[in-house]
């Protein structure tokens, strides 16, 4: 009876040790069975959505400092200021909205690895593919989780330990955007 009670006790001990490793891996699949069912009261348990608007805001732009920075000073730096007033005005181009990822179809997207694409999904593709998360670092109280695309850009999805077994998803990384670069014409 000792002997059962004790291998009962270790096989306890090694389903809690299990389950507190692969909890994140639970969490990303929860974000996707719950983005592909459009369960928005479930992706609120697992998504910590004003963390995760911060983590996306500046690989959107909204914090490229290039784009808020004022116009020298003609003390300052002469030079760079009468180059400007000289520049045509060119309108601010419209600021992406980090919801436009937090959608439960952009969220689905997201976890196939679609990335900067994602935005743009408003229904998941009966052809879809399920990639499996890749493990890019586990720590005791912050995991990160990356999904490829067929062209090999990834998306990190990173989860904050907020239990011993309750995960949320605090950051996404999107993929960086490719530099475009001019094709020089023939003369």
């Amino acid at each position: 009876m000792g002997r059962l009670i004790r291998n009962l006790l270790l096989l306890a001990v090694i389903v809690a040790g299990v389950s507190f490793f692969i909890a994140p891996v639970v969490a990303f699949y929860g974000i996707r069975s719950a983005a592909d069912a459009r369960d928005e009261q479930g992706l609120v348990r697992l998504i910590d959505f004003a963390e995760v608007r911060r983590s996306l805001r500046p690989q959107l732009g909204e914090g490229n400092a290039a784009i808020v920075a004022p116009a020298p000073s003609f003390l300052e730096n002469p030079i760079e200021a009468m180059r400007r007033q000289f520049e045509q005005v060119r309108p601010v181009a419209a600021r992406p909205n980090p919801d436009l990822y937090l959608s439960p179809a952009a969220l689905a997207a997201l976890t196939r690895g679609e990335g900067r694409g994602a935005s743009r999904s408003d229904a998941v593709s009966p052809d879809r593919r399920d990639p499996l998360p890749r493990l890019a670092y586990w720590g005791v109280n912050r995991t990160r989780l990356a999904v490829r695309d067929p062209s090999r850009a990834q998306t990190i999805f990173t989860f904050e330990r907020k239990g011993p077994f309750d995960w949320r998803l605090v950051h996404i990384g999107l993929p960086p955007v490719e530099p475009t670069v001019p094709t020089a014409s023939a003369p």
